[in-house]
């Protein structure tokens, strides 16, 4: 038995591309197949983009050596928005197209885009201290990136908040998708409003304004982060899987006893 017979629901033309890995058993044997490829590859790029940027890149000529805590930063910021889109996009799936495995996906998002978000929000704290001479102000980015903490937080609550487990996916992919609007305040916030955060140094429209000395780290640091929160969503899921399939597994066999 690999699905519960309540998950099953016949998909919608445009969603059936959606479906192709909505049997467990084949998104598990497409997962195992995928996880070392982000495993590996994240902890080679981490560690060298961690050990480039604190050994063999130079301080910044006004920030001295506190700028090496972006090779944390700026990756967990990337993260704690783009973990939120896959959150949303999860969401939609499952309230238009009924998704199986979307409402798991976004249970086991959540916690991982919140550590990303808290982790942006520490490192950023210990940035402003030296910089601005503040652990914390209520600048529009930050406050703005502190929302989505929450947002993060209140997903992950109202998600497990019903004894319904269907009524707790339906509130938590709602919150989800209105949270978004978070998201382009996040990115703008810098450009609507006077703030201290300073503006994103690499954008798609321009070269960008931070030394190569600099980029090629956090470059690293970036794409090693990037997979290895992929790695770590993808092992959670996999568990959830399992650990729903040996459920609808015990559950028969309760029953046919």
């Amino acid at each position: 038995m690999d699905v519960d017979a309540s998950t099953i629901i016949a998909p919608r033309p445009a969603g059936r591309s959606l479906h192709r890995f909505a049997n467990p058993g084949q998104f598990l044997r497409m997962a195992a197949r995928v996880q070392p490829w982000l495993t590996w590859p994240a902890l080679v790029l981490t560690l060298a983009g961690i050990g480039g940027g604190l050994f063999l890149s130079p301080a910044d000529y006004q920030q001295g050596d506190a700028v090496r805590i972006m090779y944390i930063h700026v990756p967990c910021a990337i993260l704690a928005e783009g973990g939120f889109w896959a959150l949303a996009a999860a969401s939609l799936a499952s309230i238009v197209w009924r998704h199986p495995l979307a409402d798991l996906a976004a249970m086991e998002i959540g916690p991982v885009g919140a550590a990303a978000t808290g982790l942006c929000l520490a490192t950023g704290s210990l940035w402003g201290k030296p910089m601005w001479g503040a652990w914390w102000v209520w600048d529009a980015r930050l406050t703005s990136v502190l929302v989505l903490f929450f947002l993060y937080l209140g997903h992950i609550m109202l998600i497990r908040a019903f004894d319904d487990q269907q009524r707790g996916y339906r509130a938590a992919s709602i919150l989800a998708l209105i949270g978004a609007v978070d998201l382009p305040i996040i990115k703008y916030s810098v450009t609507w409003w006077n703030t201290l955060h300073q503006p994103a140094s690499i954008t798609l429209t321009g070269a960008p304004t931070i030394s190569r000395s600099l980029l090629w780290p956090l470059a690293l640091c970036a794409a090693g982060i990037g997979l290895g929160f992929g790695a770590v969503v993808t092992a959670r899921l996999r568990a959830a899987v399992m650990e729903r399939r040996i459920g609808a597994l015990l559950a028969a066999r309760a029953e046919a006893s």
